[in-house]
C-alpha cells in the first residue's frame, strides 16, 4: 500500500500536536515542590491542633474531677452545719486553728441533726468532726469526717471516720456571730474556766450564725495509689493550735502549681431560729412594759 506524501505529512503533524498537548498537561518540578510544601504545612498544622487538643484535655480532666470533689465536700459540710446543735454540756461548738507545716488544717467539732438512724439506740443526734490528715503512703492531705451517733463521755473522740476528699492543700473555717468574723470558736478548756475568764467575746460559747468554709485543692492531684480504709475507728487530731510538720517532698520534685480555691458560707438554721424566737419574745415583753402602765392608770406615766 502506497502512502502519498500529503498523508505522511498530515500524520506527522498530528503526532507532533499530540506530543505538544501531552507536554502542556504534565506537572513541572516547581509545581510538584510547591504542592509538597503546602501538603507538609497542612499536615504540620493538623498535628499541632491535635496535640493542643490532647494537651488541653489532659489539663482539664484533673481539674474537672477536683471541681466535682470540692462541690461534694462543701455540700456535705454545709448540710451538717445547717442542722448543727450543741455538742455537749462542756462544748457547744468547737472550731480551732491548726497547721501542718505550711498547710492550714483547721478542725471543727459540733453536733448535728442531719443524721438518719441506722441501728438501735440511735437518734437524729450525731457528733461530727471535720479535719485534715496526711496519707503516709502518698503524702496527700485527706479531708475526713468523724461521726459518732452515740452520746459518748468524750464528745471529741470515738466513732467512725470516712474519707470526704483527697488532694487538698488547705482547710480553713471562719465563724460569724452576727457582727464580726472569727478564726476560732469556743475553747478547749472546761466551761468553769471559761465563765471565770475576763474575755467577754461572743465566740467563746454558743453557736455561730454562719460558718465560712475555704478549701484549697491541688490542680493536678496524684494518682490514687492505695484505697484508704473507710468507716474505721479513729482518734481525731489534738485540738491544739501548735503546728505539725508533714512529710517533705523529694529534692528533685517540681514546684507545685497554685492551688484551686473554693469557698462557701453555711448558715446554721437552729441558731437563726432561736434568735428569731428570742427577738420575738423580747419584742413582746417590751410591748407589755409599754402598754401595761397606761392600761392600769388610765394614762402614760
Amino acid at each position: 500500500m502506497k502512502v502519498r506524501p500529503g498523508q505522511a505529512r498530515g500524520q506527522r503533524s498530528e503526532v507532533r500536536g499530540q506530543s505538544q498537548l501531552g507536554s502542556q498537561a504534565a506537572f513541572t518540578l516547581i509545581e510538584i515542590l510547591i504542592s509538597s510544601l503546602l501538603m507538609s504545612l497542612i499536615l504540620v498544622s493538623a498535628y499541632l491542633c491535635l496535640n493542643a487538643a490532647v494537651s488541653s484535655q489532659k489539663l482539664i480532666e484533673p481539674r474537672v474531677e477536683v471541681i466535682q470533689n470540692a462541690r461534694v465536700a462543701m455540700a456535705i459540710m454545709a448540710a451538717d452545719l445547717r442542722g448543727a446543735c450543741t455538742l455537749s454540756k462542756d462544748f457547744d461548738f468547737l472550731g480551732m486553728q491548726r497547721t501542718m507545716g505550711e498547710v492550714q488544717a483547721d478542725n471543727l467539732d459540733f453536733a448535728t441533726h442531719n443524721y438518719t438512724p441506722r441501728r438501735d439506740r440511735e437518734g437524729d443526734f450525731c457528733q461530727v468532726s471535720f479535719f485534715l490528715d496526711q496519707d503516709p503512703q502518698s503524702g496527700e492531705f485527706v479531708l475526713w469526717r468523724r461521726r459518732n451517733p452515740l452520746i459518748a463521755p468524750d464528745p471529741l473522740s470515738g466513732g467512725k471516720r470516712e474519707e470526704i476528699a483527697r488532694g487538698l492543700r488547705g482547710l480553713r473555717f471562719e465563724y460569724y456571730d452576727g457582727l464580726d468574723w472569727y478564726d476560732t470558736w469556743g475553747e478547749v478548756e472546761k466551761r468553769g474556766k471559761r465563765e471565770n475568764s475576763l474575755r467577754a467575746r461572743s465566740n467563746l460559747s454558743g453557736l455561730p450564725e454562719a460558718v465560712r468554709i475555704t478549701l484549697w485543692f491541688d490542680p493536678n492531684p496524684k494518682t490514687r495509689t492505695a484505697a484508704a480504709p473507710e468507716n474505721r475507728t479513729v482518734q481525731p487530731p489534738e485540738r491544739r493550735p501548735e503546728s505539725r510538720t508533714p512529710q517533705t517532698p523529694p529534692p528533685n520534685a517540681r514546684p507545685p502549681e497554685p492551688p484551686l480555691a473554693f469557698q462557701t458560707v453555711a448558715r446554721l438554721n437552729l441558731t437563726a431560729r432561736s434568735q428569731r424566737t428570742s427577738s420575738g419574745g423580747n419584742a413582746g415583753d417590751a410591748a407589755s412594759e409599754v402598754t401595761l402602765p397606761a392600761t392600769e392608770s388610765g394614762g402614760v406615766q
